[in-house]
């Protein structure tokens, strides 16, 4: 085991790395000072631990001691919890620092585990030729070491490193990770006529290659205005489709009946949002399976012919099912009166 000394708000925390079972242990009667900024932690150790003893907590039973150096030089035993241990008693100490705290020794920890990958990278790189296969491996590893927070296009998965994380603005949900697709559907028929999967563009960029799908698919430009929302905000025209996005009218140019008219098609705009909903829970959008941005698109392009699918066989139901009862309706009719007129016949004079 390896004794420590880490800083926290520039107050010295003990810890201990424990190699065999790669586990932090931290001096509790640290924390306490820390987290409490009292005069005696010790004294506030002793009366925490008879109280958690009294509420029944198995805690205070599963603290062990090791030796640490003391502030006198000497080494002394003194009470240690590992991480675990620790968030849960952190969680007993009322303290504003807890939250800061918390995060503290998710980055020591962190900084531990990059230390260990990294010397796992280097000895990886000294047994191995440089023309190896796994080069490419090795490679990605060592970026994923050496990233920080402030970089850009940072890789979030290994096994699929062209993954983004794609902030929402939500307050519920931040962010996300995975990647960008465009939908376009028609207002009149509810048919999706374009769907294209990217990585992490801006809005307005996306929009040129989806209308270009679509022509490609329908074989010809039938698209004359396209209608989104405001992140498309900065395109006001593509080759000869015009794009609409939500905006004040204060624009003296147009009439009140091209106002109305333009309010009402960004009303209609809204029905898109539960289509996405459904995309992604009904025909497995919200989970790609596929590597790559081919694999996203070949899931984009399933997904959308699955709901058109679905969309069409649903009209077919309810018009063949009306149908089908006409036909029901019009055979019980036509059995009736064969029946009435066989009675007529029977009882006639």
């Amino acid at each position: 085991m390896k004794s420590q000394i880490q800083l926290f708000d520039e107050k010295k925390v003990r810890t201990v790395w424990d190699e065999e079972n790669e586990e932090w242990y931290f001096s509790i009667v640290d924390v306490v000072e820390v987290l409490t900024d009292t005069d005696r932690p010790r004294k506030y150790w002793n009366d925490l631990k008879k109280k958690l003893k009294l509420e029944g907590s198995e805690l205070s039973e599963k603290i062990g001691q090791l030796k640490m150096k003391a502030p006198d030089g000497k080494m002394r035993l003194t009470d240690i919890a590992n991480t675990d241990q620790l968030f849960r008693l952190i969680q007993s100490i009322p303290s504003p620092k807890a939250e800061p705290f918390k995060l503290w020794i998710a980055q020591v920890a962190d900084r531990k585990e990059k230390t260990i990958a990294g010397r796992l990278v280097r000895e990886l790189e000294r047994n191995l030729s440089p023309d190896s296969r796994y080069q490419s491996d090795i490679d990605l590893f060592k970026r994923i070491l050496n990233q920080k927070k402030s970089d850009k296009n940072k890789i979030y998965s290994v096994h699929e490193p062209d993954v983004q994380c794609i902030s929402k603005g939500k307050e519920h949900k931040k962010y996300e990770f995975g990647n960008k697709v465009s939908i376009i559907y028609t207002q009149t028929t509810g048919v999706i006529i374009g769907a294209l999967g990217f990585r992490n563009p801006y809005d307005g960029h996306t929009i040129e290659p989806a209308l270009e799908q679509t022509e490609r698919l329908l074989g010809k430009r039938t698209l004359k205005t396209l209608i989104g929302d405001r992140g498309y905000k900065g395109k006001r025209q593509i080759n000869d489709t015009t794009i609409e996005i939500p905006k004040p009218f204060n624009n003296r140019k147009q009439s009140q009946y091209q106002q109305n008219k333009l309010k009402k098609q960004f009303r209609k705009r809204a029905a898109i949002e539960p289509i996405n909903g459904h995309l992604k829970t009904d025909h497995r959008l919200n989970r790609n399976f596929y590597k790559g941005i081919t694999g996203d698109n070949i899931n984009v392009m399933l997904a959308t012919a699955a709901f058109n699918f679905k969309r069409m066989m649903n009209k077919w139901k309810s018009s063949f099912g009306l149908e089908f009862k006409i036909q029901i309706v019009d055979l019980i009719k036509a059995m009736f009166y064969q029946i009435n007129n066989n009675i007529i016949r029977k009882w006639a004079f």
